[in-house]
Parts: structure tokens; C-alpha cells; sequence
């Protein structure tokens, strides 16, 4: 049974959104069960082939069992498989903690949408879970495959439902905006399309492992052919494109910003940072690390260039949002920026890289809880602007508290993972002698301390006088006459706070963000075993 753990990560939502597409319809009941139960027997498989890489090493896995040296029943008699053929899941050090990422913050999001989700979907709840548990299945497949073809096939799974899940709410800005991720989403899906089919022309095989071996063999005399150029090209454009890379974000801030908040706490923790998974993968497995920093080393210094501006750019472009959510999806542009960046550094010890990986993970945590508590504030304060978190504190202190950890990690607090992550890629950044992308880091990580202090002000003291003297005005009489009503009228604590069904994902989510800094020495070590030299 252990063997079968790769694809039962796979299968377990697979099966659960066609259970939901049967028998959701008539009883929505069973919908969040069925959910929670295929995403826990994704998590203990997760677990189990973590476990197991941790301990024996790479775990691969070949789907229909056309595993390279079998035999397999041809015209003429047995046949023995060659390498290339065939489909491969393959789950080392540097993939098996995002899958574990994926299974936790789609648990967690999956508490979160309780009850939520039918009043936001518009009375589609098994249409929303049934999409929901399709996206998991693409955010799985795409992080576990070895086979460049299926890459795309479970790309386009997963943009598909994302398409829909920001586009089903009642907010008509959010249809434009899925309509704008489908224009960008099929372009970049076209481009990496293009270029994998470059690939195939010339190596004549879908294989990342193979690919790499291939481009790489006699002297890189096939990878200095213009042809894997342009598809290098190709593919990098289309990930990026995917993964929001400054200038090509154009797509992110309304997507997240005005789709159901259940949407948007999976999506934005995940949907970037398994692209930028994505983009390491094919560096490392298709094209190989002396491809990149040693044949063709000036791409690397150009793309650190593109980094640094996204980090500025997207840090600049959030300093002037009042939404809440939209300034959070800026950072998300900028923080791309930094997993770009670290992961093109090419420092000798490969830093940069680790720093790249773990910053994935850590930032998954981040966003999800700081977009919990936007979702938190919107449905319970009717807060969705910064404004509106006048006293916030005082309201809700336990979502503050929540929402303290994730900014403190995002601002890059010890002992966050957030601190970790970004001396991580500093360190990358220093000794590969990239003192731009550093001192971006630094003005980013300023620029934090300027957007979350904001919030902490108004959050803890009020507005201020300027932008609402009046209403602070009358809210101190309403206080001072309320002694002599009927305390009755005043809301409870826990009539003002989030319910047990959202608390319990947002602080969960505050404590792996601790956990992650406290042990970031050990995961680092793991992710290193594949990715050092």
C-alpha cells in the first residue's frame, strides 16, 4: 500500500469531487465531510511519502506501471519500456513540504468556507466544492509530476477551476476580473505550450529527467540549438505570466481582491507560489543548473534585474491602497519577486535557491493568514478598507492577534518564518554578489513596516482626527451615555468575534508560522538535499 501513496495524493480529492458532483446536488450537507475526509487521506499520504523521501530518498512513481527497464506487451511480443516513456510522479526533499503546504492550507481553508461558502457562492455549495477539490487535485499534480506534457494538462486543470471559483460570487467586478485571468491565463498556458513542444522536436521526449539528460549530453550540443532556446524562453514567459511576475501581474490584484473571500484564501496562498515551485522544477529538472548560471549565465543577472523591480514595484504600488485585500494582493506581487529573485541568484552555494523554496512555504502561511482575517473582518465588521479597522483591537482582539503574526512574519519578525525566508535569500544575495536585489529586500521589508504599523495604529488607537473627527466625536457620547442604558445592547465579545469555524484555521495557521521559524535550520537542510550541489 505504501507504494500507492504518491497517487492516492492525487486521487483522494479527484474521487471526492466526483462524489460531491453525485450526491452534493441533493443533500449539501455531505459536501464539507466529503471535503475534509479526501483532503486528510491527501495529508496522511503526503505525510507517508515525506516520510519516506526523508528517510530512503527521491520516491518516484510510474503511473500504469511503465516503469523505464520493464517489460510491456507489444505487436511482436514483450517490449522493454525505455526511459521517457510513460508518466512519472516523482516527490524529493524540495517538493514534499509544499505538498504537505498544500494539504494543510487546503484543510484549513476548507474549515474556514463552513457555511461561508453557500452564502458567498450564491447557493452553489456543491458546485464551489466540487471545483474546490479540483483545484487541489491541480495543485497537487502539478507540484508531484516529472513529465513536462502532464505539467500542462494540470496547469490548465487548475486555472480552469480558479477561473470559475473567482468568478462565482456576487460581486460583478469579480467576473471582469476572472475574465481578465482567463485573457492572461490562456496566453501563458499558450507560451509554455509552445515551448514544451520545442523541447519535444529536439529531445524527443516529455520527460523532465530525460529532457535534461538529453540537452545536456555531448558537450550541451543539442542545448546550445536556438530551438531550446526559444523554448526556454517560452516556458519561463508562460510561468510568469502564471505566477503574477512583475509587469505581467495585471491579472492578480481584482482577481483576489473581488472573488469570494473562501476563493481568495486558496488562491492566494497557493496559486503564485506553486507556479514559482514550478519554475524552480524546470530549472533544476529540465534545463539542469549548469544550462542556466554556467552556459547561459547572463540570464540569470537580467532576471535578478526584473526581481528587484518587482520587490520595489509592488511594495511601492501597495503603499497606495486603502483596500485591505488589494494592498495584500500587491505584496503578493512583491514577494514573487523575491522567490524570483532568490531563485536566479546563483550563488556558488546555492542560497538563494533554498532561501527561494523555503520563502514558498513560508509565505503560503503568511498570506493565508493574513487574507483569513480579511475575510474575518469583511463578513463580521463589514471592514474592507484600512479605515474600517478603526478600534479593531478592542472588537476583535483574538482576529488582531492572528493578524499581528502574519504581519510581524511578513515584515520579517523573529522568530517568524518570515525572518528566516529573508535572510535565507539575503545571505544568496550577498554571496552571489547581488547587492541590488539585498538592498530591495531591506526597502521592501521598511515599506511592511510602514503598511502594517498603519494598520496597527488605527487598529489599536482609532482613525485619526482628520479622516474622522466627527465619528470618533460621537462614538465617545455614545460611550459615555451608554452607562445609562441597558448593557443587554452592547455585543458580547464572542457576539463580535469570528466563529470557533474560523478562529481554528487562523490560529493554526499563526502557530506554523512560528513552528516554520523555530525549525526553519532543519527544513532548510532537508530542501538542501536536493537542491545543494
Amino acid at each position: 500500500m505504501s507504494d500507492q501513496l504518491p497517487i492516492i495524493i492525487v486521487l483522494a480529492p479527484l474521487f471526492g469531487a466526483l462524489i460531491i458532483g453525485l450526491v452534493g446536488s441533493r443533500d449539501h450537507r455531505v459536501c464539507v465531510p466529503v471535503v475534509l475526509v479526501a483532503l486528510l487521506t491527501s495529508l496522511i499520504a503526503v505525510i507517508g511519502t515525506l516520510t519516506q523521501v526523508l528517510e530512503t530518498g527521491p520516491v518516484d512513481y510510474f503511473v500504469g506501471g511503465w516503469e523505464p527497464g520493464k517489460m510491456a506487451p507489444g505487436v511482436h511480443g514483450p517490449v522493454e519500456i525505455a526511459k521517457g516513456f510513460g508518466i512519472q510522479l516523482r516527490v524529493d526533499t524540495l517538493n514534499g513540504f509544499l505538498l504537505l503546504a498544500i494539504a494543510i492550507v487546503s484543510i484549513f481553508v476548507s474549515i474556514f468556507s463552513i457555511r461561508r461558502a453557500n452564502q458567498e457562492a450564491a447557493s452553489k455549495t456543491p458546485q464551489f466544492y466540487t471545483l474546490y477539490l479540483l483545484l487541489c487535485v491541480g495543485l497537487f499534480g502539478m507540484t508531484i509530476t516529472g513529465d513536462a506534457f502532464n505539467l500542462f494538462v494540470l496547469v490548465e486543470v487548475t486555472s480552469l477551476t480558479s477561473y470559475a471559483l473567482i468568478a462565482m460570487g456576487r460581486n460583478r467586478r469579480g467576473t471582469m476580473a476572472a475574465f481578465n485571468y482567463i485573457l492572461m491565463g490562456t496566453v501563458g498556458a499558450s507560451f509554455y505550450l509552445l515551448g514544451v513542444g520545442y523541447l519535444y522536436l529536439k529531445t524527443g521526449s516529455l520527460n523532465m529527467e530525460h529532457i535534461q539528460e538529453v540537452l545536456s549530453a555531448n558537450d550541451f550540443e543539442i542545448g546550445r540549438s536556438k530551438p531550446v532556446m526559444v523554448a526556454f524562453v517560452l516556458i519561463m514567459v508562460g510561468i510568469w505570466i502564471k505566477m503574477a511576475f512583475f509587469p505581467l501581474y495585471g491579472w492578480l490584484p481584482n482577481a483576489y481582491s473581488y472573488c469570494p473571500s473562501t476563493s481568495s484564501c486558496l488562491l492566494a496562498p497557493l496559486m503564485t507560489k506553486i507556479s514559482v515551485y514550478i519554475m524552480i522544477r524546470v530549472m533544476l529538472s529540465v534545463f539542469g543548473w549548469e544550462w542556466i548560471f554556467i552556459e547561459y549565465a547572463g540570464w540569470s543577472d537580467a532576471v535578478v534585474i526584473l526581481a528587484v523591480i518587482a520587490i520595489l514595484a509592488g511594495s511601492t504600488l501597495a503603499l497606495a491602497q486603502r483596500e485591505l485585500k488589494k494592498m495584500l494582493c500587491y505584496l503578493i506581487v512583491a514577494e514573487v519577486g523575491y522567490m524570483v529573485g532568490g531563485a536566479w541568484l546563483g550563488d556558488p552555494e546555492r542560497w538563494g535557491m533554498s532561501g527561494a523554496v523555503y520563502h514558498i512555504l513560508a509565505d503560503a502561511f503568511m498570506t493565508l493568514c493574513l487574507f483569513l482575517c480579511a475575510g474575518i473582518f469583511a463578513k463580521k465588521a463589514n471592514a474592507t478598507r484600512i479605515e474600517d479597522l478603526s478600534g479593531m483591537f478592542k472588537k476583535m482582539p483574538l482576529t488582531m492577534t492572528g493578524f499581528v503574526v502574519g504581519a510581524l512574519a511578513m515584515i520579517g519578525i523573529p522568530p517568524t518564518c518570515g525572518f528566516f525566508s529573508k535572510f535565507y535569500l539575503i545571505r544568496g544575495g550577498i554571496e552571489g554578489g547581488h547587492w541590488e536585489f539585498v538592498i530591495a529586500l531591506i526597502i521592501s521589508s521598511l515599506v511592511n513596516v510602514v503598511l502594517f504599523f498603519r494598520i496597527f495604529e488605527i487598529a489599536f488607537f482609532g482613525a485619526k482626527p482628520a479622516e474622522g473627527h466627527d465619528h470618533a466625536h460621537h462614538h465617545d457620547e455614545d460611550d459615555h451615555s451608554s452607562n445609562n442604558q441597558d448593557p443587554i445592547d452592547e455585543p458580547t465579545l464572542l457576539e463580535r468575534e469570528a466563529p470557533l469555524r474560523s478562529l481554528i484555521p487562523l490560529f493554526g495557521t499563526a502557530a506554523i508560522i512560528i513552528l516554520l521559524g523555530v525549525y526553519n535550520g532543519q527544513i532548510v537542510e532537508w530542501i538542501r538535499l536536493t537542491i545543494k550541489p
